[in-house]
């Protein structure tokens, strides 16, 4: 019995990469799937390349706590529910601390960081009705800081500490929370073309499968926070 089929995901940041990754696996589990981003015709194309009829497609910033609240409320008149939340929108900027600007400092937070506030505030509800999953990426940058990455390291152990918190808040309604901490994958992040030479790396479709495993676990049983690296380095 697929206890997966025609479960309701929402995923943000799913135009490509990681996200996209995910919306795929989630939608060959037999769920429906709505993705968000900013760029209209990112997110569009993403919905065609997708080819399902179970595929919303959404534009909206994390960084606009209302914008989340409408994609919640499109998804529920299209859906009727909202099972699983993915909190994937994110963005990097890298410089040292004395040169970094405060436009890439604040883009990083407010996506990254608050972003991942906004998208578990506008859906939390239905989450709790649902006895549903919220699930933020996060990244090893989350627990491994480094050189030039002040701004991004701040973000990223940012949505550890608060999806930790909120796993501890949101338990006693039977929702689960969880952070996946990836390293290398391939994706378009920091403007990176993917090519043959990412062959090494976490493929988008392995986090994808990841959280088809994820929610497919023992109700008792909950990872709450996940490192996962490629087998290999480049090297």
């Amino acid at each position: 019995m697929n206890h997966l089929k025609d479960k309701v995901a929402y995923i943000t940041g799913g135009s490509k990469g990681i996200g996209y990754g995910i919306a795929q696996s989630l939608l060959k589990a037999g769920m429906k799937v709505a993705i968000s981003g900013r760029n209209t015709e990112a997110i569009q194309k993403a919905k065609e390349q997708l080819g399902s009829e179970n595929v919303l497609a959404l534009v909206s910033d994390v960084r606009n706590f209302e914008e989340e609240q409408k994609a919640t409320a499109a998804i529920l008149k299209e859906f009727g529910k909202i099972d699983v939340v993915i909190a994937n929108a994110g963005l990097g900027k890298f410089a040292p601390i004395h040169e970094m600007s405060l436009e890439d400092w604040n883009a990083m937070i407010d996506t990254n960081l608050t972003g991942v506030f906004h998208t578990l505030k506008a859906t939390a509800p239905q989450l709790i009705e649902n006895k549903g999953y919220y699930v933020s990426i996060s990244s090893l940058a989350g627990t491994n800081f480094f050189a030039n990455g002040a701004g991004y390291n701040a973000s990223k152990f940012g949505v550890v500490g608060f999806t930790q918190a909120a796993m501890l808040d949101l338990r006693a309604y039977d929702v689960k929370c969880t952070t996946i901490m990836p390293g290398s994958v391939t994706s378009h992040f920091n403007e990176h073309v993917p090519n043959d030479n990412d062959a090494w790396k976490i493929q988008p479709e392995d986090i994808g499968q990841l959280v088809v495993d994820l929610l497919k676990m023992n109700p008792n049983v909950l990872p709450s926070k996940i490192e996962v690296r490629p087998t290999k380095t480049s090297s």
